[in-house]
């Protein structure tokens, strides 16, 4: 199989990480906020402001690198064969790990993808969520050997398949019929930001079309953040932790050929320097990503491929978003919400009860 695929060989995922570190670069010369070209969790939580669910008004943007990571799985997946409606695996579950892997990651202030450019561009706090990201998985690998599932998906219909995807075409029509003017935090349905990370972009269509490439690119060779670190725990197999390797040699080295790499910890862009709660925040959010079965990123592509599955966990990742704003956990550069802490524990503990319940050894 490997052999119709280039890019499922070890030379392809390597090449799709150098792609990925350096689309993310640019995307960030172009207008994303520094150590930010493409963040999940970060762009989710902006689609939510910009969708009203919450007020922010400093991350409040109509991202269209998700729409496009979606769109770009999707004509990747019905190009080769690989557009299979399914679904039915415990879906609610996987809607609250999806809220609990949001409010994990705004406490760090990060997906795993954030996490490499972060490290990237110097941000050593990243280093700390690295970690906690890595333990986390690591605590799902115990679940995993208990016999940890939430069942089998089953197939659905087409509707059921392209209902998520839809959705996306439907922001980003919305995104050109409502289009910001000038200084105003508001057109029509959407909200914008006008200062902050939510009011700085690249401009719609190319961070659309490289998002796109990505999507198709990342699809056809299976990256994944937490699959890689999870695959070197469990089998000690390296494939897509080559690929995570070289997306952040890539990010790093184009970053230091222009001028963006700032070593420290203090004084990052969009970052807190409380270690401990980086630390944990993405524990949290790395055991939700283990028990869903994918990092934020997959998760968009294997809805592009139509699992409902994963659209309910990429819902769940935008509704815990707007919650994480709403109730005071998301984190700032000036540190952890009044109720970070409290989001981060609970948040931990919802995840031990889905691991214990739904392990054969429960």
């Amino acid at each position: 199989m490997q052999g119709k695929n280039p890019f499922a060989t070890t030379g392809g995922i390597i090449a799709v990480g150098v792609f990925i570190g350096l689309a993310a670069i640019l995307l960030q010369k172009l207008g994303n906020p520094a150590n930010m070209g493409i963040c999940v969790a970060c762009f989710e939580r902006d689609i939510a402001g910009g969708l009203g669910l919450h007020r922010a008004g400093i991350v409040q943007y109509i991202r269209p690198e998700i729409i496009g990571l979606v769109l770009g799985s999707l004509g990747m997946a019905l190009a080769t064969g690989e557009f299979r409606p399914r679904g039915g695996s415990s879906p609610l579950i996987r809607f609250v790990l999806g809220i609990v892997a949001a409010m994990g990651a705004l406490v760090f202030l990060g997906c795993p993808w954030r996490a490499i450019l972060r490290l990237a561009g110097g941000d050593l706090n990243a280093v700390l969520g690295i970690a906690g990201l890595v333990g986390g998985v690591w605590i799902g690998t115990l679940f995993f050997k208990r016999g940890y599932s939430l069942g089998s998906s089953v197939k659905q219909s087409a509707a059921a398949g392209w209902l998520f995807p839809l959705l996306m075409f439907g922001l980003l029509a919305m995104l050109f019929v409502f289009p910001q003017a000038a200084g105003q935090p508001k057109s029509g349905l959407l909200f914008y930001s006008v200062k902050g990370p939510g009011s700085m972009h690249a401009p719609v269509l190319a961070s659309f079309g490289i998002a796109l490439l990505i999507g198709a690119l990342a699809q056809r060779s299976r990256f994944c953040t937490m699959g890689a670190i999870r695959d070197l725990i469990l089998f000690r197999y390296a494939h897509l932790f080559l690929g995570l390797a070289a997306m952040l040699v890539a990010a790093a080295a184009a970053n230091l050929l222009t001028g963006s790499f700032n070593m420290g910890f203090a004084g990052q862009p969009v970052a807190h320097t409380d270690g401990v709660w980086n630390f944990l925040g993405m524990v949290t959010a790395g055991l939700a990503f283990a028990l869903a079965g994918g990092c934020p990123g997959r998760q968009l592509f294997m809805a592009g491929e139509g699992d409902s599955d994963a659209a309910i966990f990429a819902l769940g990742m935008i509704v815990g978003a707007a919650m994480a704003h709403n109730f005071g956990t998301a984190s700032s550069g000036a540190g952890i919400g009044a109720y970070g802490i409290h989001a981060t524990v609970i948040g931990f503990a919802v995840c031990l009860f889905i691991g214990f319940t739904n392990s054969k050894k429960a």
